[in-house]
């Protein structure tokens, strides 16, 4: 190889241009093109400036029978760095899909009772002047259901535990696997769509009883528990359809390894922070004490709306502090 062979291959391989080149060993780009044609040598001088910018010897830009060595490869990361890939059969695939539609149905249900619990001690408290009864049932009936919310999610976290590999590894599905899950979610997005308008306009019409009964009766108890009953009713359908129509989209996606189950997402994804934890207990702990205390339950949700604002905010706060 004959050295305007060399200079052009070295200055390839370092990413330079003719005028890069040039401006490193302080001379014109005809220079340089001129070298590479061949059409002229460089003098000692830059020859030794070539040798020290390419990293090659003298005798490797001078003697024609001198050869380029290979370019090194670049340092690829060791397969064991990468953990394997999960294997997923149509079968699996199959059985997950199954058991996710039935924690579609018990995650909202859960929540909307969730929401609903405060619903008896409004009302027995406007049919009931002394407080007894309110006492005797409606706080019993608030934890009833709330136990039976939180039943409904350990059953469902239980049934998905087997699956919570989809959420934190990569997995490689076997030949047909991507096509169903593909072909189904294709099928449910018209349907993932109408829930989630359906879902939103119920939130957003959740006050509108409470405005209506307002005018309607200004100063009947029975009306503002009626309006609060509807409010939370409002609230919990709206939530269920929300929470009903996500775990069934998210099923899809997680065998599709769309959206948040990417690889790279899922490699990054947090770990569970119980900070939050403890944050969702403290607003629940408020907002209960805060109600029985002043029996304002037709102001008291105001909280949880509050709490939602907040969530984001010590989310980063104690995220950063685990860095």
């Amino acid at each position: 190889m004959i050295l305007a062979d060399k200079i052009i291959e070295l200055r390839k391989r370092s990413g330079m241009s003719q005028e890069e080149l040039a401006e490193k060993l302080g001379v014109s780009r005809q220079s340089v093109s001129k070298w590479e044609g061949a059409q002229s040598t460089p003098d000692l001088n830059r020859i030794l400036q070539l040798s020290e910018i390419f990293g090659v010897s003298t005798d490797t830009l001078l003697k024609d029978t001198e050869e380029l060595t290979a370019p090194s490869a670049p340092p690829q990361e060791s397969a064991e760095t990468e953990p394997p890939l999960r294997k997923v059969s149509m079968e699996e695939a199959n059985a997950f899909l199954q058991v996710n539609e039935k924690r579609s149905i018990r995650t909202p249900l859960g929540v909307a009772l969730c929401i609903l619990s405060v619903v008896p001690t409004i009302v027995i408290e406007s049919l009931d002047s002394t407080d007894k009864f309110s006492d005797m049932l409606g706080a019993p009936l608030l934890f009833i259901m709330v136990a039976i919310g939180v039943a409904l999610f350990i059953i469902s976290g239980q049934k998905m535990k087997p699956y919570d590999y989809l959420s934190r590894e990569g997995i490689d599905t076997e030949y047909g696997v991507s096509g169903m899950a593909g072909d189904k979610k294709s099928k449910y997005t018209a349907k993932h769509t109408v829930f989630i308008v359906i879902g939103v306009i119920l939130l957003i019409l959740s006050f509108l009883p409470t405005m209506i009964l307002d005018v309607a009766a200004p100063d009947s108890d029975f009306a503002d528990a009626l309006s609060g009953a509807l409010f939370f009713g409002f609230v919990a359908l709206g939530v269920g359809f929300l929470t009903h129509t996500g775990i069934i989209m998210g099923g899809y996606r997680k065998l599709l390894e769309e959206e948040n189950f990417t690889r790279k997402r899922k490699k990054h994804r947090d770990r569970p922070n119980p900070a939050m934890t403890i944050y969702w207990c403290c607003i629940t702990a408020v907002y209960l004490l805060w109600s029985f205390i002043t029996r304002a339950w037709e102001i008291s949700w105001i909280i949880w709306v509050l709490g939602a604002i907040l969530c984001p905010v010590i989310a980063i706060v104690f995220r950063n502090k685990d860095e």
